[in-house]
C-alpha cells in the first residue's frame, strides 16, 4: 500500500494547496493530496507566491474533504482550528496539527498581503521539510 498524506484547511484555497505542492516536491513517490472542509478556489496570488519558490500549484484544484481517502490516509495533518475541529480523523491514524493563520484575513494593501502569503508559504516549507526528516529517519 502507498504511504499517503491528506492535508486539510478550511477552504483548501491556500495553505492546503501550499502544503501538498510541497510535499509532492519532497516526498514524490507518497500520495499527496489536501482537501478543505468547504471548497473555494485556488488562490491565483498563492500560486505565484509558491512559483517563487519553485513549486507549480497551478493545476491543483480545490476540493473538500474525501471520507475514503481521509479513512485510508498514512498521515493527516490539519493546517487551522477549523478543519482540526470539523474533520472526523479516524481513530488510530497518524495526525498532526499545524496551526497556521489564515492568511484570507489579511488586511492592507496588495504588498502586505503577498508578504503574509510568503510568511505562510516559508512556515509550511519548514513544517514539510521537518516531516520528511521524520519521514526519513524512521526508514533508518
Amino acid at each position: 500500500m502507498t504511504n499517503s498524506i491528506y492535508f486539510l484547511s478550511s477552504s483548501n484555497s491556500i495553505r492546503s494547496q501550499m502544503a501538498e505542492g510541497y510535499a509532492k516536491k519532497y516526498l514524490s513517490n507518497w500520495d499527496i493530496q489536501s482537501a478543505g472542509v468547504r471548497k473555494d478556489q485556488l488562490d491565483p496570488l498563492a500560486v505565484k507566491i509558491m512559483a517563487e519558490d519553485g513549486v507549480d500549484i497551478s493545476q491543483q484544484v480545490s476540493k473538500v474533504v474525501d471520507n475514503d481517502f481521509l479513512k485510508h490516509a498514512s498521515l493527516v495533518v490539519t493546517l487551522c482550528g477549523e478543519a482540526r475541529d470539523k474533520c472526523l480523523i479516524p481513530k488510530n491514524t497518524r495526525w498532526l496539527h499545524w496551526s497556521l493563520i489564515d492568511p484570507i484575513i489579511t488586511t492592507g494593501n496588495d504588498t502586505e498581503v503577498a508578504a503574509t502569503l510568503r510568511d505562510v508559504r516559508n512556515d509550511i516549507k519548514q513544517n514539510i521539510l521537518n516531516l520528511v526528516a521524520q519521514i526519513n529517519e524512521q526508514k533508518k
